[in-house]
């Protein structure tokens, strides 16, 4: 039996990105909330609470943006010059926020503009992504292996409103971190807000999921023909599963159940895209197969990801256990 190198490495690199998605994600949802809590020490725990681990969350974002390009170069060269604004937007977004966490720290009259690179940064990246992330849902033109649209094309109703979508749910995964690794009042407004974002993430899913089918014959057909259409009932009662989880995590006073709850609500958005896409790499041209790399290039580069995968994980795993339980106000990580 043959091995489908392909599909192995199509699983690869999207565990990848969700990795990114939600290790990044939480992160970024701390720099978006940074104009909500005013006071400096409230900020600098808040930046103490990811400072240890968010440039090892971004290693997944290199990890899945590289793999695309060597694994799967015609995706990658199609997605690219369609994508070019939003990731360049993303990028920057992304340089501000990671310089911001270094100088931030060594100046005083000039603290508020890296307050605000930080926040902005972090805004910036997260509602790049999103735009990113509506663009390639809704389509990518092909011809003759190619990009076949516009420089605009990324930017219409449906990504704008994916934007904000990953925005408000970083925003949640940012709140329900605070409050599993802060005290006090800063984790009592922490709870404030993930109450709220929590409504509004829920919503932001349910009106791009709506929407989403009808954007190409391929989602309706996937989300509403037999037997597919099973899905539009399981993946819904789980959503509502983990709010609620979430919001009874948030009412008994827990510190780690809406935190858990929350990235399940990214897993099952994550889980909804990939029945959406499967089996295409570029909707709706593009499938897993016609995109690949030969199969000799593909098990070459699959021995390094057998090495390098486990040793990331590990790393990762053993960076978050180091620096596990409460943030301390009067210690921190700088």
């Amino acid at each position: 039996m043959a091995i489908d190198l392909p599909f192995i490495w199509a699983a690869l690199i999207a565990f990848a990105v969700l990795a990114y998605v939600v290790l990044d994600g939480f992160d970024l949802g701390v720099g978006i909330l940074f104009p909500f809590f005013p006071e400096k020490h409230d900020r600098d725990v808040m930046m103490n609470s990811v400072a240890p681990v968010w440039d090892g969350n971004e290693t997944w974002l290199v990890l899945g943006g590289g793999g695309l390009m060597a694994v799967f170069p015609l995706a990658y060269a199609t997605v690219l010059p369609a994508l070019y604004a939003p990731i360049i937007a993303m990028l920057l977004g992304l340089i501000f926020r990671g310089v911001a966490f270094e100088y931030r720290w060594r100046t005083q009259r000039g603290e508020f503009l890296w307050n605000w690179a930080f926040a902005g940064g972090s805004t910036l990246a997260a509602f790049a992504q999103g735009l990113a992330l509506g663009a390639l849902v809704q389509g990518i033109p092909v011809e003759d292996r190619a990009y076949a649209g516009g420089w605009w094309d990324w930017l219409t109703p449906f990504s704008i409103v994916t934007g904000l979508a990953i925005v408000v749910g970083y925003a949640l995964l940012g709140a329900t971190w605070l409050v599993m690794k802060t005290r006090g009042d800063l984790a009592e407004r922490a709870r404030s807000i993930a109450l709220k974002c929590a409504f509004a993430t829920v919503a932001a899913m349910g009106i791009v999921s709506l929407w989403t089918p009808f954007l190409e014959p391929v989602y309706l057909q996937r989300w509403f023909g037999w037997p597919t259409a099973i899905f539009s009932v399981i993946v819904p009662l789980l959503v509502l599963g983990c709010l609620y989880l979430l919001l009874k995590g948030i009412q008994e006073r827990q510190d780690r159940q809406p935190f858990f709850a929350a990235l399940g609500l990214f897993l099952l958005g994550y889980i909804g895209i990939g029945i959406s896409f499967y089996p295409y790499m570029v909707p709706p041209s593009l499938t897993i197969w016609d995109a690949a790399a030969p199969n000799e290039s593909l098990a070459f580069l699959l021995i390094g990801a057998l090495v390098l995968v486990p040793i990331i994980l590990a790393y990762t795993a053993y960076a978050y256990w180091v620096f596990r339980g409460k943030v301390d106000p009067e210690e921190g990580y700088h």
